[in-house]
């Protein structure tokens, strides 16, 4: 149930705002690596994957596996 509040608390967060907004509040989130912000990435995260195409979900899919490769490799 608080999941779900969570979702349609950032949902609802963003759902005025234009692409630039949207843009630079991922990019924040991302600069300061606040773990506080992960649930919202999750959440711009499932409705991307959910929105998706299967050519684009093995896509991201392809983009994840070579970033952990090269992570564990570092």
């Amino acid at each position: 149930m608080d999941d779900i509040k969570i979702r349609d608390y950032i949902i609802n967060n963003f759902k005025e705002d234009d692409v630039d907004t949207i843009r630079s509040a991922i990019d924040e989130s991302i600069k300061e690596g606040d773990e506080v912000t992960l649930p919202g990435m999750g959440v711009f995260f499932e409705i991307i994957w959910n929105e998706s195409t299967d050519d684009e979900k093995n896509k991201i899919l392809e983009t994840l596996k070579k970033r952990f490769q090269n992570k564990s490799s570092n």
